[in-house]
C-alpha cells in the first residue's frame, strides 16, 4: 500500500513540478477522498468495504493539456482483501477552437438516453464495483480521439482503440447450481454447484487489426440535437464459450470462458424539445454479426432502440424510457429429450447436447435476446430540497420480456461545500436462471458513503 501511495503521488508531485518549471502553465489538483460500504445481500453480509483516495491534477498551456485521474483504493472485496492503484484516466492533448486530438486512457461515453444507450459502444463496465456512483463502473480505455467542428453546432469525432479491454461480469461469483442436468442420473448423483468452473478470459490477439475504430458526426442546435455513429470492433459487452467439458471426476465439468465478438454498429440519437418543459430523447443502433449460428458467444443481428420524455414537474426531474430490442433470424433453441433406454453413448451424446443448450440460453439471456422481441420501460425521478442541501433520487427498471426489474434509491447529504454523506440501496430480483435471478444474491442490499471533495 505504502509503494502505491508514494507512486500515486509522485506522478502528481511530478505533473506538478513540470508544470512550474519554466513553463507558462496553470496547474490544477482536485479529487476527494472516500469511505464506503456495501452489505446486506444474501451470498456476502458486507459485499465491499474500502477507502479511496482520488487525485485529480492538471495541467493547461496554450492549447496543450494533461488530463488525469489516480485512484488508491484498499478494502474488501467480497471477501477479498485488495490494494490497487487505478489509472482511471491519463491522457495529453492539443485544444483549439475547431481541432481538438487526445492521446492516452480517456472515458467516452455516446448517445443521449440515460442508462441505457445502444450507441455507447466505447467504454467497458465493471458492472461489480459497487458505489454510490454508476459512473464509477465505467472503465477508461487507451485510444486516440480526434476532433473536428467545422462550424458551430456540427462536429466530427474519430476515435481508434488499438487494444481492446472487455467489460468486467464477475459471473464466476454467482450460483449456478441451476444448470438443469436432469435425467442424467445414469452417470451418478451430481453435484451441480461444482459443475460450472469459469476460465481465464479470451481476448483477441493485441494487433492492430483487432482494434476498434469509430466515428460520430453530431448535431447540436437550439431547436435540436442528433448525432450519427458507426463502430467497428469487439464489443466491450462480451458473451461466453464453453472451452472444455472434463469427465475425469465422473460428473461433467464445464469450463466457461469470457469471449468477444466483433461486430458493426451504426446509429443514430436524437434530443428535441417537445414545448416548454418536455425533451423527447431517442436513440437506436443496428448491431451486425457473423456466423452467430456457429458460435455461441456471438449474438444475432439487432435494432436496439430506446424512446424517452423528460420533464420537470413541481421540482421533480422525471425520466421515463421505453427500452426495445428486435433479433434477426430469431429461433428458438429446442432442448434436446433424454433418449428412453439409451446406450452409453447415446446418454454422453444427450449430456453434451444439455451442456452447448443450457450455455447458449445463458448467452441469450446476457444479450437479451431470449425472444425475438424484448420490451423494457426504466424510470428515473430526482428532486433537491433545502436549497439543493438534501437531494433524493430513485431509479426503477422492468423488463417485460423477462419479468425482471430493479429499483435503487439514493439520498445524498451535502453537510458542506467539501463533506457529503450518501446512502442508498439496490434491490433487484428476477426468476430461476435469469440473470437478475443469479445476481440478486450478490448485488441485492444497502450502502452507506462519506465523502469529501477538495
Amino acid at each position: 500500500m505504502k509503494r502505491i501511495a508514494f507512486l500515486c503521488l509522485l506522478i502528481t508531485f511530478t505533473i506538478g513540478a513540470a508544470a512550474q518549471d519554466g513553463f507558462d502553465a496553470t496547474f490544477n489538483l482536485n479529487g476527494y477522498g472516500r469511505a464506503s460500504i456495501f452489505g446486506g445481500g444474501s451470498a456476502y453480509a458486507v459485499s465491499s468495504l474500502f477507502s479511496e483516495l482520488s487525485l485529480q491534477p492538471s495541467v493547461k498551456t496554450n492549447n496543450a493539456l494533461l488530463e488525469s485521474d489516480i485512484r488508491i483504493r484498499t478494502g474488501m472485496f467480497f471477501n477479498e482483501k485488495k490494494t490497487e492503484l487505478q489509472i482511471r484516466e491519463l491522457y495529453v492533448g492539443y485544444k483549439s477552437r475547431n481541432f481538438d486530438v487526445f492521446l492516452g486512457n480517456q472515458i467516452v461515453s455516446w448517445g443521449r438516453t440515460e442508462g441505457f444507450s445502444p450507441t455507447n459502444n466505447i467504454t467497458p463496465d465493471d458492472f461489480f464495483f459497487l458505489s454510490s456512483d454508476p459512473n464509477d463502473q465505467k472503465l477508461s480505455n487507451f485510444m486516440l480521439k480526434v476532433n473536428y467542428r467545422p462550424v458551430i453546432g456540427i462536429g466530427l469525432e474519430v476515435i481508434a482503440i488499438p487494444f481492446y479491454k472487455m467489460s468486467s461480469y464477475r459471473f464466476d461469483l454467482f450460483d449456478m447450481s441451476g444448470f438443469d442436468m436432469s435425467g442424467l442420473e445414469q452417470f451418478g448423483q451430481f453435484d451441480t454447484s461444482n459443475m460450472i468452473d469459469f476460465g481465464n478470459d479470451m481476448v483477441p490477439e493485441k494487433i492492430l487489426a483487432n482494434g476498434s475504430y469509430a466515428v460520430r458526426a453530431d448535431f447540436d442546435f437550439s431547436a435540436f440535437g442528433g448525432s450519427v455513429s458507426w463502430f467497428r470492433g469487439y464489443d466491450p459487452y462480451h458473451g461466453f464459450n464453453v472451452v472444455s467439458v472434463n469427465w475425469a471426476t465422473g460428473q461433467p465439468v464445464v469450463r466457461i470462458s469470457s469471449m468477444p465478438y466483433l461486430k458493426n454498429s451504426f446509429g443514430a440519437d436524437l434530443a428535441a424539445p417537445l414545448g416548454n418543459v418536455v425533451i423527447l430523447r431517442a436513440e437506436a443502433a443496428y448491431n451486425h454479426t457473423k456466423n452467430p449460428n456457429n458460435n455461441m458467444y456471438i449474438p444475432n443481428p439487432d435494432i436496439s432502440y430506446v424512446v424517452g420524455l423528460e420533464t420537470n414537474l413541481w421540482g421533480f426531474m422525471i425520466i421515463g424510457q421505453y427500452i426495445g430490442k428486435y433479433t434477426f433470424n430469431y429461433s428458438p433453441l429446442i432442448q434436446p429429450v433424454l433418449p428412453s433406454g439409451g446406450s452409453a453413448a447415446e446418454l454422453l451424446q444427450y449430456a453434451e447436447d444439455m451442456i452447448d443448450y443450457e450455455n447458449r440460453m445463458f448467452n441469450r439471456k446476457v444479450f437479451n435476446q431470449q425472444e425475438k422481441t424484448n420490451h423494457a420501460a426504466f424510470l428515473t425521478v430526482t428532486r433537491s430540497f433545502a436549497y439543493d442541501v438534501l437531494s433524493a433520487e430513485c431509479t426503477a427498471f422492468y423488463n417485460f420480456t423477462s419479468n425482471e426489474w430493479f429499483i435503487r434509491p439514493k439520498l445524498s447529504w451535502r453537510i458542506s461545500d467539501a463533506l457529503m454523506v450518501a446512502a442508498g440501496g439496490n434491490y433487484m430480483r428476477g426468476g430461476e436462471k435469469t440473470l437478475y435471478g443469479y445476481s440478486s444474491a450478490i448485488l441485492n442490499g444497502a450502502y452507506a458513503e462519506l465523502k469529501i471533495i477538495f
